[in-house]
C-alpha cells in the first residue's frame, strides 16, 4: 500500500473507532477464545458506538461467529472482556438480541406464538402494539396464525428479526442471517434491515461473508485475520443512508471492496486507475 493510502486508511480507522471508552455501546477489550488446544480468537479489541451498524468479515473459520457469541454472553472469553454500556457481559443480557443463521422458529408454534415465546420465558406481557407495528413493517401482517412450514425462508427470517426486536434490545447481533437466501430475497432483506435501523437506531453487529452486503449496511467494516481471528483492519464506510443503487455502483464502493478483499485474501489491492 502506498504511503498516502496507508495514511488515509489509518485516518479512516481512527475516525471509525472514536466512539470509545465511556461513549462506546460495546467494548471488545483484548478478547481471546480457546476451545481446548484450538485458539479461535486472539487479542481482539475495538469499540462500537451507539446507534451504528458494524459488520465483521473475514476468511471462513476465522472466529467471526465465536466473537459474536461472546458479545451475546452465550460464550465467555478465555481472556479479555466485553463491555456493554461499561459493564461486563458475563451471560445473556435482555438488552442484547440475537438473530441466528437459521430462523430457529419452533415448528409446532404459529408465527405469533413464536414471537411471544421469549416473553413467556421471561414472564413478561408482550407489547402488542409494538409487535403489530414490526409485523406490518416487515410485511407479515395477516400471517400471524401461519406455521413455519407455511412460510418461505425469507418470511421466516423476517419473523426471527421481529422476535429479536420485540423485546426492544439496544443491541442486535446478527450471525450471517441471510446466507441461505436467494440473491433477490437477500437484497430485499438488506434493505429491510437498513429501513428498520433508520427507524430504531438500534446498535447492530452483523456477521457476513459478503463484502458488498457489509458495505451496503454498515458504518464500519471490521476485517478479521485467519484463525486465530485478530482485527486486521477497520474501515469506515463514508456513504449516507439510505444507500442507493448509484452509491453501490460507484467507484468509491468498488475501491473499498477491493481493499477489503485484499486484506482477506492476502493480495495487494489493485492500483487505482489513472483518472
Amino acid at each position: 500500500m502506498a504511503a498516502g493510502d496507508a495514511a488515509a486508511s489509518k485516518g479512516r480507522q481512527e475516525d471509525a473507532g472514536r466512539g470509545t471508552a465511556a461513549q462506546a455501546k460495546l467494548s471488545i477489550r483484548g478478547v481471546g477464545k480457546r476451545f481446548g488446544a484450538l485458539e479461535a480468537v486472539a487479542g481482539c479489541g475495538f469499540d462500537i458506538a451507539p446507534g451504528t451498524i458494524v459488520s465483521i468479515v473475514g476468511p471462513s473459520g476465522c472466529g467471526k461467529t465465536t466473537l459474536l457469541w461472546m458479545m451475546s454472553g452465550l460464550h465467555q472469553p478465555t481472556e479479555g472482556q466485553i463491555l456493554l454500556d461499561g459493564t461486563a457481559v458475563t451471560g445473556p443480557r435482555p438488552e442484547i438480541g440475537l438473530v441466528f443463521q437459521e430462523a430457529n422458529l419452533l415448528p409446532w408454534r404459529n408465527l405469533i406464538d413464536n414471537i411471544h415465546f421469549p416473553f413467556e420465558i421471561k414472564g413478561l406481557r408482550p407489547e402488542t402494539a409494538w409487535i403489530d407495528h414490526l409485523l406490518e413493517r416487515v410485511g407479515l401482517r395477516g400471517f400471524e396464525r401461519r406455521f413455519p412450514r407455511e412460510l418461505s425462508g425469507g418470511m421466516q427470517q423476517r419473523a426471527a428479526i421481529v422476535r429479536a426486536l420485540a423485546l426492544r434490545p439496544s443491541v442486535l447481533l446478527m450471525d450471517e442471517p441471510f446466507g441461505a437466501l436467494d440473491a433477490f430475497t437477500r437484497e430485499d432483506m438488506n434493505r429491510l434491515v437498513e429501513e428498520i435501523w433508520l427507524e430504531t437506531r438500534t446498535t447492530i453487529v452483523f456477521i457476513t461473508h459478503s463484502i458488498e452486503e457489509a458495505i451496503f449496511l454498515s458504518d464500519r467494516v471490521v476485517v478479521l485475520s485467519k484463525r486465530p481471528g485478530r482485527v486486521q483492519s477497520d474501515y469506515a464506510v463514508p456513504f449516507a443512508h439510505p444507500r442507493t443503487l448509484e452509491t453501490m455502483a460507484s467507484r468509491e464502493v468498488f475501491d473499498l471492496m477491493n481493499r477489503i478483499k485484499a486484506d482477506i485474501y492476502g493480495a495487494p489491492a489493485p492500483a487505482r486507475a489513472a483518472e
